[in-house]
């Protein structure tokens, strides 16, 4: 058997990171590994196994070069219209698709997250 455990985004301000996930996704940290040079900080949905990993390098100082920004991370919500009004109040929806019925929202550092309605 094999199953998914976690994705990895890249951080430039850790802090802004943990507040923009919290507020935007509800996701909270499960689990946290603190070193000299880096720290790894896991954040859960608390309905999932599935686990978002934010790794921050503490030297770093330019921003991570996403590149043409052809990936992206997806949740699921049966509570579609509320999550859109929140995001567009806090300004970081990037882009919707409402023939598709879906939108995006982008992170701290550029990082796109498509939000999906659940559907019967």
């Amino acid at each position: 058997m094999i199953a998914f455990n976690h994705f990895n985004f890249n951080v430039l301000d850790l802090e802004k990171s943990l507040a923009f996930y919290s507020e935007a996704l509800g996701l909270k940290p499960i689990r946290e590994n603190h070193k000299e040079a880096f720290s790894l900080v896991f954040l859960g949905d608390g309905v999932t196994g599935f686990s978002l990993e934010l790794t921050y390098m503490k030297d770093r100082k330019e921003p991570y070069n996403l590149g043409e920004k052809e990936y992206h991370l997806a949740f699921v919500t049966d509570e579609f219209d509320a999550l859109h009004k929140k995001h567009a109040e806090m300004g970081c929806i990037c882009y919707e698709n409402t023939a598709m019925g879906i939108y995006f929202i982008e992170d701290p550092d550029g990082y796109w997250i498509e939000i999906v309605p659940k559907r019967n």
